[in-house]
């Protein structure tokens, strides 16, 4: 007999789906007794962390994460860190267990009561199969639904009696299907749009995480040279789809109506890529848009095109909207733009390490290639002003700013880039949310590199202080925390530095010696 169990084993394997992030309980274990020795199960102390590992991997990799939680608590568990992967469009595919199907109704100890409801309205999708023989096509749906655009995470309840059950005659149908987005846009609208870029006086560029995610970054370039135009990141960035030293780069944009509006004023086209309009944050009101702009928006996502509220938005592929518009519009119709100037040295420290000098050692001596995991949301504006970008995925952050992401996700995010050098660089407040990654990064032996930036407070709550005229505010502090000892007590090599000299030191030991390791490095506060 072939067994729901089987089949659904089948299809993980045959969608590329063979490492498994998860915490168990009672109702997985069923699913997980006997697993396949071609699967990995990593191991994870907290279901906030297994998600946000699993998020790091997946938006590393490019590829489905599988994700298997326990119940209602830990699926409970999981939801801060899902709020980002949702803002992110991170393809994951979520699974928890359920009590046996003839017990639910009667609410016995860890029924998952309404589990399709539990994560709504965060995912893409939530389903609790109608019957066991439903579950392998069940599965099927979320792993396709979860990759096709816009992606996104899928919720899946399965009834742990449901795995010993036979599986249906038709279900290896499901081993072999694929979807597929013909995803650009008609020959009419292109033209349209190459028209409009064509005919601007002085367009500008708006570029968002999904044209990193897409891997559209070198047709962004040309598209940007080809127009001699300037290109911001789009407000509240999780991603880098832009060179940072290219003579385009004007850097992020501010995430505040006015800002937005005061930094793009002059220009006649606006060309937003692959982000919202706009995810602004602080509330500043102001002009939508400047006087004689036109919005033109690009994104895979109909939600993000239907709630903008202006502009005008085409949803489709956008690699390959990108692709067509590098291809065809006109060169040479506006003056090149001026060089970027030096980036501008770090303050000098005094007793603590400014984070600019920090963020500035790393650009000197990390690989040309290094990804970073950043969850130290003070230190926004002091990272991008020395970052020297250049490669596609090398930057993540929390795309719906809820702690907990960074520091579990950049252990997932160097599993998936055994080649690459991952470092997060995350804030002493953020970390104690995903601090029980480290012993899963000890554990499998993931040497990431993680950098704690340690000012004792919450600095972006500071700041945020000052915005809303809050005054002093309790539980903004948070003094005392020795990250070497808690790191030392999971099994990963830490030290602790003082200077840029002794931050060299530590950095390079930790390249070398090819496990994980923490570095705690007091910073001056600063604001983002």
């Amino acid at each position: 007999m072939v067994s729901v169990r089987d089949v659904v084993y089948d299809l993980l394997r045959a969608n590329g789906m063979t490492t498994i992030f998860g915490n168990p309980g009672s109702n997985e274990l069923p699913f997980l007794a006997g697993m396949p020795d071609d699967f990995e199960y990593v191991l994870g102390l907290h279901e906030g962390v297994v998600l946000a590992m699993a998020d790091g991997y997946a938006l590393a990799s490019g590829k489905p994460a599988f994700i298997n939680l326990h119940a209602a608590s830990g699926s409970g568990n999981a939801m801060g860190p899902l709020t980002n992967s949702v803002y992110s469009h991170s393809p994951l595919v979520i699974m928890a267990g359920q009590q046996v199907r003839s017990t639910i109704g009667q609410e016995v100890m860890l029924a998952n009561v309404d589990a399709a409801m539990l994560t709504k309205p965060l995912v893409k999708w939530a389903c609790e199969p109608a019957c066991a023989q439903d579950v392998p096509r069940s599965m099927s749906q979320a792993i396709h639904l979860a990759t096709l655009a816009a992606k996104g995470p899928v919720y899946l309840s399965v009834p742990y009696d449901d795995w010993s059950q036979e599986a249906p005659a038709d279900a290896g149908h499901l081993l072999t299907r694929t979807t597929n987005v013909a995803g650009g846009i008609s020959a009419e609208r292109a033209a349209d749009l190459v028209a409009a870029l064509d005919g601007a006086r002085s367009p500008v560029l708006i570029l968002g995480p999904e044209v990193d995610a897409e891997g559209a970054n070198t047709e962004a370039v040309t598209l940007a040279e080809l127009l001699n135009a300037p290109v911001w990141v789009a407000p509240s960035p999780s991603r880098c789809p832009f060179p940072t030293r290219h003579r385009s780069f004007r850097g992020v944009l501010p995430a505040s109506v006015q800002g937005v509006t005061e930094s793009l004023r002059g220009h006649d086209l606006i060309l937003v890529v692959g982000a919202p309009v706009f995810r602004y944050h602080q509330y500043v009101p102001g002009e939508l848009l400047p006087d004689g702009a036109r919005l033109i928006h690009l994104t895979s996502d109909p939600g993000e095109a239907a709630r903008a509220p202006m502009g005008e938005s085409i949803v489709g592929s956008i690699g390959e909207v990108l692709s067509h518009l590098a291809g065809r519009v006109s060169p040479g119709r506006r003056k090149p733009l001026d060089q970027l100037p030096d980036i501008v040295s770090a303050p000098k420290s005094s007793g603590r390490m400014h984070p600019d000098a920090l963020f500035g050692l790393l650009r000197d001596i990390a690989p040309e290639d290094v990804v970073y995991v950043k969850e130290s949301t003070s230190t926004t504006t002091s990272f991008w002003a020395q970052a020297d970008l250049s490669l596609p995925g090398s930057y993540f952050f929390p795309a719906s700013g809820g702690l907990g992401f960074g520091l579990p996700a950049a252990v997932g995010a160097q599993l998936a880039h055994p080649r690459r050098q991952v470092v997060g660089l995350i804030g002493d407040g953020s970390a104690n949310y995903g601090i029980t990654a480290l012993w899963t990064a000890a554990r499998y032996e993931i040497p990431v590199i993680i950098v704690i930036l340690k000012n004792g407070t919450y600095g972006a709550l500071r700041w945020f202080s000052k915005i809303l005229g809050s005054g002093e505010t309790p539980g903004l502090d948070v003094p005392g925390i020795d990250f070497v000892a808690i790191a030392s007590g999971y099994g990963v090599t830490a030290t602790a530095v003082q200077d840029e000299h002794g931050f060299v030191e530590a950095f390079n030991a930790a390249r070398a010696s090819g496990k994980p390791a923490l570095i705690e490095v007091e910073t001056e506060v600063v604001e983002p």
